[in-house]
């Protein structure tokens, strides 16, 4: 398993669709998973500490987690076949660990609700991860250009929504 992190969300210019970027840690290496528009919302409010009137369906599943006894330990993004994301939310429910299946977008929103760490299998990150080209990542241009040098990175992405999706 490869721990990554979020590293960012990105609107698609030819779809109502985003675009949700892993980054593996310690390695400049990139998992982009097209996303739909309300579960980037979800992951967005949360990231944004938005307060809401009411929850949304993630924070209701935290509740219910919550309420349950049960902990969620960590996300594991552990397949990709038929060019379809499949993702695992890893609980401990009175200390026996189960696996419950999840869209990546779901299981991104509810840990970042519960702050854990988010993992992606090494066959799915060799499969689809993608490393941008050294001038793009050399460190003086990153802090010079911050994040607009990754978005540009990101524009140069040869993904069609439809090669990989998740469901």
């Amino acid at each position: 398993m490869i721990e990554v992190t979020l590293e960012t969300i990105q609107m698609s210019l030819v779809s109502p669709h985003r675009i949700v970027v892993l980054k593996e840690i310690d390695i400049e290496r990139y998992l982009p998973i097209w996303i739909g528009p309300c579960e980037a919302e979800a992951i967005s409010v949360r990231l944004n500490e938005i307060e809401m009137p009411r929850p949304l369906t993630h924070d209701l599943v935290m509740g219910l987690l919550d309420t349950l006894g049960a902990e969620l330990m960590y996300i594991y993004i552990n397949a990709l076949a038929n060019n379809t994301f499949y993702a695992r939310l890893v609980l401990d429910v009175d200390g026996e660990e189960v696996d419950v299946d999840s869209r990546p977008s779901d299981a991104i929103a509810i840990a970042v609700r519960a702050n854990v760490p988010i993992y992606v299998d090494e066959t799915v990150m060799d499969e689809a991860g993608v490393v941008p080209d050294q001038d793009i990542i050399d460190e003086d241009n990153m802090r010079e250009e911050g994040l607009g040098v990754f978005r540009d990175f990101l524009s140069t992405l040869d993904i069609d929504e439809n090669d990989i999706q998740e469901n």
